[in-house]
């Protein structure tokens, strides 16, 4: 697979798999969309996008480029100008989407600025942009493969290859239909979410199972969580998806049984402090907290080290083997001690 780069990040041929996410401020407000910017590197954002509705926005561009700490993508509708404009002014990408810039010559501006400022240009496909004229004689998933190979092909022409895609519909099996068929014909990076997912909880089970169900087919070289929500909240969403493909070991992780009758101290509770405990270990270690001593250290045996109640105290151990008993009192403390120490 052929591999680009936005910036100094590198998507495609073997790259690992980068976070993206898109700022909700107002453009021309170059300050506003500056500090989310930093938010989102915070958060751990490897790409951000900026949408670039007219002239005002475009003319805040240069600043926003030139002072971001990420690479900026320019979002790009209708207006080829506009891409051009967000070319000269330093931004790392373009993004087009082929339902709304269909004519050639206005493909070929944006072509000859990108090229000339050596930077990729993005298919954005969505399915609530298709072109009619496709709707009208196929099926919507089938009508944006279509979309997105018809514009591929006027890029081959003009002589330019430095492209990835992505085809967001807005349901998971959708998305997901669309884009392995759109891996059986291309091999060009793709960057892979559900379009207009929902809110932060509906929508981050919908792109879950439609970006992580992608991510272990192998089919994906970034991803946005796109939530009704505050764009970090989608930077947390793609990391904990990668780690639960098991494409990020950045971080300690909790692994927790549902608990039953046999649980004889407070689980969800000692689970979820623990869970918080560990937002700030970058170790990558997997912890159990587990209801129970009789099944507890065997069913965890993978995680590196956990913890299990018993009828009168819990015990630790790492690997499956019980290296410690303690009291329900002394739980936590004497789990983190553990944790701490590898």
């Amino acid at each position: 697979m052929k591999r680009i780069m936005v910036g100094g990040v590198a998507i495609g041929g073997g790259a690992p798999v980068s976070v993206q996410s898109m700022t909700n401020t107002d453009t021309r407000d170059a300050e506003a969309t500056l500090l989310q910017i930093g938010a989102l590197r915070e958060a751990g954002c490897a790409i951000v996008r900026v949408a670039v509705p007219d002239e005002q926005a475009a003319l805040a561009m240069p600043s926003i480029c030139a002072r971001s700490h990420l690479p900026v993508v320019a979002d790009i509708h209708f207006d080829y100008r506009l891409a051009v404009a967000s070319a000269e002014a330093g931004a790392a990408k373009i993004r087009v989407n082929p339902g709304n810039i269909e004519r050639e010559d206005k493909l070929r501006e944006i072509v000859a600025a990108c090229r000339a400022h050596a930077i990729p240009i993005r298919i954005g496909v969505n399915s609530g942009s298709v072109s009619p004229k496709l709707l009208s004689s196929m099926r919507l998933e089938d009508a944006m493969l279509e979309s997105a190979l018809r514009q591929i092909d006027m890029l081959d022409k003009l002589g330019f290859h430095d492209i990835c895609l992505s085809l967001k519909a807005t349901t998971a099996p959708m998305t997901i239909r669309v884009y392995r068929a759109a891996r059986e014909r291309l091999d060009i990076p793709l960057h892979v979410g559900v379009t207009e997912a929902g809110t932060e909880t509906s929508g981050l089970i919908r792109s879950s199972v439609g970006i992580g169900s992608l991510l272990c087919d192998g089919i994906g070289d970034t991803i946005r969580v796109s939530l009704t929500a505050d764009p970090v909240r989608e930077v947390h969403a793609g990391k904990a998806i990668l780690r639960a493909c098991g494409l990020l070991h950045d971080r300690a992780q909790v692994v927790s049984c549902p608990t039953c009758g046999r649980c004889h101290m407070d689980v969800i509770g000692l689970a979820g402090r623990v869970e918080r405990a560990l937002e700030s270990v970058s170790k990558p270690l997997t912890v159990a907290v587990m209801g129970c001593e009789v099944n507890g250290p065997g069913e965890a045996r993978a995680a590196d080290i956990g913890i299990a109640g018993g009828k009168t105290g819990a015990v630790i151990f790492c690997n499956g083997e019980i290296v410690e008993r303690v009291s329900a009192q002394d739980a936590f403390d004497a789990l983190m001690r553990r944790v701490m120490s590898l």
